[in-house]
């Protein structure tokens, strides 16, 4: 999954011209699904843009590795498409693999 994500980010442009060089995707085990990530701000050092997101940790037992992978996938990609708009960065391709 996170290589097929990556791919994405490379090839959608998530990154030409962005005030970060990668983003850092944190997902949280809680008790609520988060629609809206958690921003740290940008490294000076090493210039990734931190995100965390809080995913349902009743939604995840019993679950299948296939179910599992799917929702962390999901959660990702919202929390990507999410920092795409707030930083004015092409999403369109991000939104396509969400809606699949």
């Amino acid at each position: 999954m996170r290589d097929s994500i990556e791919q994405l980010i490379i090839e959608s442009g998530f990154l030409l011209e962005a005030p970060f060089s990668w983003v850092t995707i944190s997902i949280r085990y809680g008790l609520k699904n988060d629609e809206v990530p958690h921003y740290g701000k940008i490294n000076k050092r090493y210039g990734d843009l931190p995100l965390s997101i809080e995913v349902d940790t009743h939604e995840l037992i019993d679950v299948t590795l296939e179910e599992l992978t799917k929702k962390f996938k999901i959660t990702v990609l919202k929390a990507l498409i999410h920092a795409g708009k707030k930083y004015d960065r092409p999403t369109e391709m991000l939104e396509a693999e969400l809606q699949k």
